[in-house]
């Protein structure tokens, strides 16, 4: 008799599918869509239906066991050892660093590996306890976008529900492609929503050719756009002018940009016709209508300001608190659902006393490569992210890994790039081999992530690992023993679901509520004013304008390229990169521009050309695509600097400059130059 066992994927990704694993005697389990889940619908998308039966399974591919450096730091010469060895290890080396500079000089990082909640937020008890530091784990994501809404709405972590789609007219993209990042809502929720469909966005993505309407500006003129299609809104009679006086302060500031702003002006400043603009404001204008902001939108050098500029849409329109209404960038579903994160997270814990207690730093990704070269950090700790592929300036930091005075320690299933460098190598179980909880960050959906597999080799669960660290190091903070067990019931407890996890396992999912939320129905804003503010007081105190500006980037110095690198079709950010099959299906890393930029610098398609500027430089294969925008190039992340003939992926090209908020990633600002590879001594 066949046997199913109903999971969630914990993966960084809008859908949070529900999944369905058969289990098999022998050979790998099958893992596939749950047939019952409202966004799976019995189908996984193409990367994650190769992985979790690929590479996932494959004990071959895995860590099996901890393991030590016995080469020089980056060859990637381990010995196995013991949990006993590597314990007792990194416990030695950890209490001389509190001893002799304190728990500032311990450096962890790490993001959304798995998003599964004890495996994401437990670590951090352990390292609030110690007062380490941290690599603040948004600036390699969304951080200027969360600080821009968080000044003008008071928020960015809740936005719309996705089920109110059904009472919209209008659903305008921008800055997303759903296509790569949320196939099922490409696939099934767009499509089904009946509404108009307008994507915003500079490449022609899968979603935007589904589109009704594709506005294609240049990118970073995504500000004037958003201004000038406010002027057409107003021309048209579609601004709220009630919702303005009522619910928003410093709409006078911005008047005379908005009338400045006609949609020939907007041509001019984003390459997107005029006659688009007005038909764009008139789909978004009749109402109500959704905005889909991304987080490709804020990674740029303004990518703050345009994202305060693009909330002016439904600021101005009266497009909040309605059915059918409503602006999304994330929704952090765990809060809605009553989950004390903080509290998982042990974002209260005191540290334990040192030798020094200034506390812990944060530290922006646009500054790891700086800092850890100097002798500011003694120990690094990396888990659930792998930053030599993900993070900036990766020859620089590649460099600083490389001190032997920095003993660094790295947590994953796999042996990923930045595990090279590490003096202490983890395994870390997967999420098919541990019980957790699990949540779409679209969707109002709480997920059972179920154990199916006994961990392959001598894995262990992230929580589990932080556990027997802290008992080796003698720490008596009761909070770093709960087990993974009495967390679950917690945090069932604590969102009142009426069921217990046995109950929410066998079902496999549970939305919040039977209908759609509608956020902000009050119309009470948890900014000073308790309104949207335009303008913005706590803006001008960090140094920025006091409202949006129609701000558009210069263009790249004559001879050089805008480089976009956006989410790849085959790959998940870095994860899923060391799966054979999708390597296959992906092919080699390419660059791809418009054929008359080729033709200009004397290149073909499939030719060789090297792409470079002042960080690095990278041999990619040319491919000419008429749907690229001149003066434009795009090449998709994800891939892993080891598995490349190059030895680096792109980011070898992104320099660690900040955006204008958040100390945030400006990836998609990137320059560069090119030129045919012959031609480059």
């Amino acid at each position: 008799m066949t046997r199913f066992i109903k999971t969630n994927c914990p993966r960084d990704c809008y859908d949070g599918c529900g999944i369905r694993v058969e289990i098999r005697d022998h050979g790998p389990h099958r893992v596939l869509g749950d047939p019952d889940h409202p966004v799976s619908r019995g189908k996984l998308c193409s990367k994650c239906a190769v992985a979790y039966n690929g590479v996932w399974q494959d004990a071959s591919a895995r860590l099996l066991t901890p393991r030590k450096r016995t080469g020089a730091k980056g060859s990637g010469v381990f010995t196995a050892i013991s949990w006993d060895e590597a314990l007792t290890t990194i416990a030695a080396k950890t209490r001389k660093t509190l001893d002799t500079a304190g728990g500032s000089a311990i450096l962890h990082t790490h993001y959304s590996g798995t998003l599964g909640l004890i495996g994401y937020l437990f670590p951090n008890r352990f390292f609030n306890v110690l007062g380490a530091s941290e690599v603040d784990p948004d600036t390699i994501c969304n951080a200027a976008g969360h600080v821009a809404w968080t000044l003008l709405f008071g928020s960015s972590v809740q936005g719309f529900d996705p089920r109110t789609a059904v009472d919209a007219r209008c659903i305008l993209v921008w800055g997303a492609n759903p296509s790569h990042s949320a196939p099922h809502a490409h696939e099934h929720w767009l499509p089904e929503s009946g509404a108009r469909i307008i994507v915003v966005d500079p490449t022609l993505t899968d979603s935007a050719r589904a589109a009704d309407l594709h506005l294609r500006p240049r990118p970073g003129s995504d500000a004037a756009l958003a201004f000038s299609l406010l002027n057409c809104l107003q021309r048209n009679g579609r601004l709220d002018h009630h919702f303005i006086a009522a619910h928003t302060i410093g709409f006078d500031e911005i008047s005379e940009a908005i009338a400045a702003a006609t949609p020939e002006w907007g041509e001019l400043q984003t390459g997107v016709p005029a006659d688009d603009i007005r038909l764009a404001a008139t789909l978004y204008g009749t109402g109500p209508s959704l905005l889909w902001c991304g987080q490709a939108l804020q990674r740029q050098a303004q990518g703050g300001n345009i994202m305060r500029a693009v909330g002016l849409l439904p600021a101005l329109t009266g497009n909040i608190g309605k059915p059918g209404a409503g602006l999304y960038y994330l929704n952090v579903t765990p809060l809605f659902a009553g989950i004390d994160l903080g509290g998982l997270a042990g974002a209260a814990l005191t540290p334990v006393a040192s030798a020094t207690s200034e506390g812990g730093k944060k530290v922006s990704h646009m500054a790891l490569a700086e800092r850890l070269a100097t002798e500011e950090f003694r120990q690094l700790f990396v888990w659930n992210t792998n930053p030599v592929a993900s993070a900036p300036a990766q020859n620089r930091l590649k460099s600083a890994l490389l001190r032997e005075d920095l003993f660094t320690v790295v947590i994953d299933p796999f042996m990923t790039d930045t595990a090279h460098y590490a003096d202490i190598v983890l395994p870390a179980a997967s999420f098919l081999e541990f019980d957790d909880i699990t949540f779409s960050y679209f969707h109002l959906h709480i997920g059972a992530q179920r154990k199916v597999m006994a961990p392959l080799g001598e894995s262990l669960p992230n929580a589990e690992i932080f556990r027997r660290l802290a008992a080796v190091l003698q720490l008596d903070e009761p909070a770093l023993y709960e087990t993974d067990a009495d967390l679950i019931d917690q945090m069932m407890a604590q969102m009142n679901l009426g069921l217990n996890f046995s109950a929410l396992a066998k079902r496999g999912y549970t939305a919040l509520g039977d209908t759609a939320q509608t956020f902000w129905a009050d119309l009470q804003f948890a900014t000073p004013s308790g309104k949207i503010e335009i303008v913005s007081e706590q803006a001008v105190s960090m140094g920025l304008p006091r409202v949006p500006l129609a701000r558009v980037d210069d263009p790249p110095a004559d001879g050089q390229f805008r480089l976009l690198t956006p989410s790849s079709r085959f790959r998940l950010n870095d994860s899923y990169a060391n799966d054979p099959h999708l390597e296959t299906l992906a092919g080699p890393a390419r660059v791809h521009m418009h054929p008359d930029d080729a033709t200009r610098l004397g290149l073909s398609e499939g030719d060789d050309a090297h792409v470079f500027n002042a960080e690095g430089k990278i041999k990619l294969v040319v491919h000419t695509d008429l749907n690229v925008l001149p003066g434009t190039v795009v090449s998709y992340k994800g891939r892993w600097p080891s598995r490349e003939n190059s030895g680096s992926n792109v980011n070898v090209l992104h320099s660690a400059v900040a955006a204008d908020m958040g100390d945030s990633t400006s990836v998609h600002s990137t320059s560069v130059s090119i030129q045919p590879a012959k031609s480059v001594r």
